[in-house]
């Protein structure tokens, strides 16, 4: 699982088993990811963490 939001993150989420975007990434970055997560501003890798890794 990777996040990311910048131009600099597209190969690293494409490549990812799980690449998650934030949900105020740049719009190519949106393109290339399996999941969207909430922004930056709103915790959105707690999210992701919380959602796909977190152990009940």
């Amino acid at each position: 699982i990777c996040c990311g939001d910048g131009y600099n993150d597209i190969t690293m989420i494409e490549t990812a088993g799980l690449g998650v975007a934030m949900a105020n990434a740049q719009p190519p970055v949106l393109d290339s990811a399996d999941y969207i997560t909430k922004s930056n501003d709103e915790d959105g890798v707690l999210h992701v963490i919380n959602t796909f890794m977190r152990r009940s």
